[in-house]
């Protein structure tokens, strides 16, 4: 019935006029987004019948089939694979053979055996089936390098065909979202000077937000990579075959030899300060067996083309993950289906109903418009990376990427937060665009979190694009309404959970808004004669 129905409810929005320039906000706002529409298409996408639309699921493949007859159905260019709407991707789903798993540490007197999962724990590879390396350790602090904040945290070290030591997270000086980006990095870091494994210590400051036994809970959900073309795994540093996280207590052993201990070495953090690396005089042994199987999923890509000769070659590109995370196996709960309404059955439909006013308009854009629901967010930003990776049009030629995830559609918001807004000139596009509706462009209300580098416009970023991700602020035109608290209860309440549904009490007039500052973000973007650039003084535009 609820699948009946959506369809239905789906119907009754074809025609809806597109806004235009030359109206005012408030008629535009009558001709253009409509309520029905974004309501049917959030309704099938969060139905029980997709089941939570998880990666290689068939109700993904319902989902991302819904999608591409939608683009279609709008006269959408494919923007897939082959003249398709699809980019069908393969990905490896790796498991950890647990009674495979062994962490040793000798000293020079004794040979210590650590306990898994209680001491340690480790994730299956990507790349092999067997591991089993034996190395000596190297402290490297945060392991961080930037020549931009002056760190180097291998400066004397020789870490090649070594086993690295770091401490978990960075630096408390470093600026949130550039000290995520460095985070996110450390990989790469040790891999290219050599190392052959990392050892991460779980640190009591760690501890306080996310106690060790919580990352131990999720030991044995699975890894996911996604493979390219000719079948190999994204797996860039296959030197690093070994790794542990280890608890900061069981950590000591590693540090029996070391010039600093281990607890003046927590000391300095508390402090402020940035450890200074060395060799700890120790080997450790990490071995581990993993099996791999196969699946794969689709991004499901559209293009509108522009229409001016010289710029139509270049593309802004929409995105919105289209995929969930599945059926819980929680057998404590009634309902074991994760719905995803708002997390992000509401992003996709204020893209589709995006798409429908780009495409209904009397004028088309300027530059090229690509409309993009990729896959397996949720395993990591996958599909958006694998897109970067294997773009279906030349990297080079995406001008600006305006990411859509989980805009929490529950309170009459007052202003938009653009994620990314500050690095490039697409703040400025942001502000005009929602300034037509009376919305502000609020800063970062919680910076600490660094969102700019966790949805999937940040392997647009990360390849040089310009990009900004696009959220409800906190602020409610309603007297007595705190939109930051609704926005606080529904993560609290509702975030990756069955009770993210399309029971909740959406507001769909909210979402016209919504999408009617997306899209006056677009024609912003597409028909202004300069593309989108990086300002001088961004982290990101040296980072690219």
């Amino acid at each position: 019935m609820r699948l009946i129905y959506s369809i239905s409810a789906l119907m009754l929005a074809l025609g809806i006029a597109a806004c235009t320039d030359d109206v005012p906000a408030a008629q535009q706002r009558q001709m253009g987004a409509d309520p029905v529409a974004l309501q049917a298409h959030l309704e099938f996408l969060a139905s029980d019948e997709l089941e939570g639309r998880d990666t290689g699921s068939r109700g993904h493949e319902i989902a991302a089939q819904y999608v591409a007859t939608e683009f279609k159905r709008l006269g959408l260019e494919p923007g897939g694979d082959e003249n398709t709407y699809y980019q069908r991707i393969q990905f490896r789903r790796s498991y950890l053979i647990e009674n495979s798993v062994a962490m040793t540490v000798t000293n020079g007197t004794e040979t210590i055996e650590m306990q898994y999962p209680k001491q340690f724990i480790t994730g299956p590879s990507a790349y092999s089936e067997q591991d089993d390396i034996e190395a000596p350790l190297v402290f490297v602090g945060y392991g961080l390098v930037s020549d931009v904040f002056g760190i180097d945290d291998y400066q004397g070290l020789d870490v090649t065909d070594k086993i690295v030591v770091m401490l978990t997270g960075r630096p408390e000086h470093l600026p949130s979202e550039e000290g995520a980006h460095l985070n996110s990095s450390k990989t790469r870091f040790a891999a290219e000077r050599g190392a052959v494994g990392i050892i991460t210590l779980h640190t009591p400051a760690r501890e306080k937000v996310r106690p060790f036994e919580v990352n131990a809970m999720y030991q044995r959900a699975p890894s996911v990579r996604w493979l390219h073309p000719n079948g190999e795994p994204n797996v860039a540093f296959k030197n690093l075959a070994a790794s542990a996280y280890i608890h900061h207590e069981a950590a000591q052993h590693l540090f029996a030899n070391a010039p600093v201990t281990l607890d003046e070495i927590f000391a300095q953090m508390e402090q402020g300060e940035s450890p200074r690396g060395f060799e700890l005089g120790v080997n450790a042994r990490l071995q581990r067996a993993s099996k791999h199987e196969q699946m794969s999923s689709p991004n499901v890509a559209a293009v509108l083309p522009g229409s001016d000769p010289q710029l139509a070659n270049e593309y802004i590109v929409y995105t919105a993950h289209l995929d969930h995370i599945g059926v819980t196996k929680d057998l404590s709960q009634d309902d074991h289906i994760n719905n995803g309404a708002i997390d992000n059955a509401s992003g996709v439909a204020v893209m589709l109903e995006t798409a429908r006013l780009f495409a209904q308009a009397d004028e088309r854009p300027k530059r090229s418009i690509m409309f993009l629901a990729v896959t397996a967010e949720e395993r990591g930003l996958l599909g958006a990376d694998y897109f970067t990776h294997h773009p279906t049009v030349p990297i080079e030629q995406i001008a600006a990427n305006v990411n859509l995830d989980m805009p929490v559609l529950l309170y009459d918001f007052a202003d938009v937060i653009a994620f990314g807004s500050t690095h490039s000139t697409l703040g400025e596009s942001v502000a005009k665009a929602a300034g037509k509706f009376g919305i502000a462009l609020s800063d970062d209300p919680m910076p600490e979190q660094a969102i700019f580098t966790r949805s999937d416009h940040y392997p647009f970023v990360k390849k040089g694009v310009p990009a900004v991700f696009l959220m409800t602020g906190f602020t409610s035109k309603t007297e007595g309404e705190d939109g930051g608290e609704v926005w606080a209860q529904f993560f609290a309440e509702h975030y990756h959970r069955p009770s993210d549904q399309s029971d909740l009490p959406i507001r769909y007039d909210a979402g016209v808004i919504f999408t009617d500052i997306n899209y006056a973000i677009g024609q912003e973007i597409a028909n202004q004669p300069e593309r989108p650039h990086w300002l001088p003084d961004s982290f990101f535009a040296t980072q690219n």
